[in-house]
């Protein structure tokens, strides 16, 4: 089964008025503020999955800092992995900081919402290390065994749009304060799996997963190997990033490595399988 474990969709009417969010939201001016920017609906997604061949995506969709702006995109979400249950893998999104926010994850996960995330720090005006403010959310999502998918970058290299100061520090931080948590570090966690050859930074990372979403924007093929090396196969997680990039990409990437059949498998969709407990 292969398993993109980082997709975004939006309602259609967002898409058709992204312009009247241009104002409201920063973050978002800043990822969609370009007409040519994508974004994709549930169909679209399907769509893409088929021409890909990605039998279960999980679905986020965008890190409002508005809570209403989240629970409008969760119900939407929640409505699409009813409609598609074998395909889709929803997961909810809110702002953590503001008011609510914990309910809002209760609401969803009795929805039948699989995980938390994609949480954007910099765009949902939070820190990684406000220990104290995020322990409701953690909580609720640990209560309910959902993992947590948050965006981090790297502290060098390029600048591109959305990027934030979300480094491997802070990540590291907020992993050791919720042990009990399951967390996955989107784009390859800025780079922290560099860190986990230290000792003490493995055994914090013991629930720690970290996806390839956005990859080829960021490294070069290389990428993956060197992953490999240092946290073998059971850590990754095929991810892509769709409508940014098609899973297609990495899927012609990964098979030129001419992993073993294990390997290939564990990271195109066992570890998630597992993680989420789907495909059983």
């Amino acid at each position: 089964m292969v398993i993109d474990f980082h997709t975004h969709i939006f309602p259609p009417d967002v898409i058709r008025g992204r312009e009247s969010y241009l104002d409201r939201e920063a973050w978002f001016a800043e990822l969609y503020g370009r007409p040519e920017a994508r974004m994709a609906t549930v169909e679209d997604l399907i769509e893409e999955m088929d021409r890909s061949g990605v039998d279960m995506a999980v679905a986020c969709g965008f890190a409002w800092n508005s809570l209403e702006l989240c629970a409008y995109g969760n119900s939407y979400i929640a409505d699409a992995a009813a409609r598609f249950p074998e395909r889709i893998i929803g997961f909810a999104c809110v702002p953590p900081l503001r008011p609510g926010a914990a309910a809002e994850l209760e609401r969803c996960a009795s929805l039948g919402l699989k995980g938390v995330g994609e949480l954007m720090p910099d765009g949902q005006g939070f820190d990684l290390d406000d220990t104290a403010g995020l322990a409701p959310l953690a909580s609720a999502a640990a209560a309910h065994g959902l993992p947590l998918l948050v965006h981090l970058s790297e502290p060098v290299g390029h600048s591109y749009p959305g990027k934030g100061t979300t480094t491997p520090g802070k990540g590291y931080r907020f992993v050791r304060a919720f042990p009990e948590l399951k967390v996955v570090l989107a784009h390859w966690g800025g780079g922290l799996p560099f860190y986990e050859l230290m000792p003490e930074v493995r055994e914090a990372m013991a629930n720690v997963y970290y996806d390839c979403a956005a990859s080829p924007l960021l490294y070069d093929g290389g990428v993956f190997t060197v992953a490999l090396r240092l946290l073998g196969p059971e850590k990754i997680l095929f991810g892509s990033d769709f409508p940014l990039i098609s899973p297609g990409r990495y899927r012609r990437e990964l098979e030129g490595l001419e992993l073993d059949g294990s390997a290939y498998d564990a990271i195109m969709g066992g570890n998630a399988a597992r993680l989420l407990g789907v495909g059983r």
